[in-house]
């Protein structure tokens, strides 16, 4: 009996899984500056914007150091151009 309800607990916790993985927001490249030039502008507290937008702080701060790091990589001319062209 004991094996049947760790089967239903692991087969229930598989599927609330499932479902907020389905239901999880995925944000475009685009949402995501949005949302962290809005964080450094500072007209609302970050708390106060990741609430709005429906993101975690952890992921706000995340996306932020990401942020950065992409722009000190091109600022150093650390990235190849994706195509050639007469630039």
């Amino acid at each position: 009996m004991r094996q049947t309800n760790g089967t239903r607990k692991s087969s229930g916790e598989k599927i609330v899984k499932d479902i907020k993985r389905a239901t999880r927001k995925h944000y475009s490249s685009e949402e995501k500056i949005r949302i962290v030039l809005d964080g450094l502008r500072g007209e609302d507290s970050i708390a106060e914007l990741c609430r709005r937008e429906g993101i975690s702080q952890g992921i706000y701060y995340k996306w932020s150091k990401d942020f950065m790091e992409a722009g000190k990589k091109r600022l150093a001319g650390d990235t190849a151009r994706a195509a050639n062209t007469d630039e």
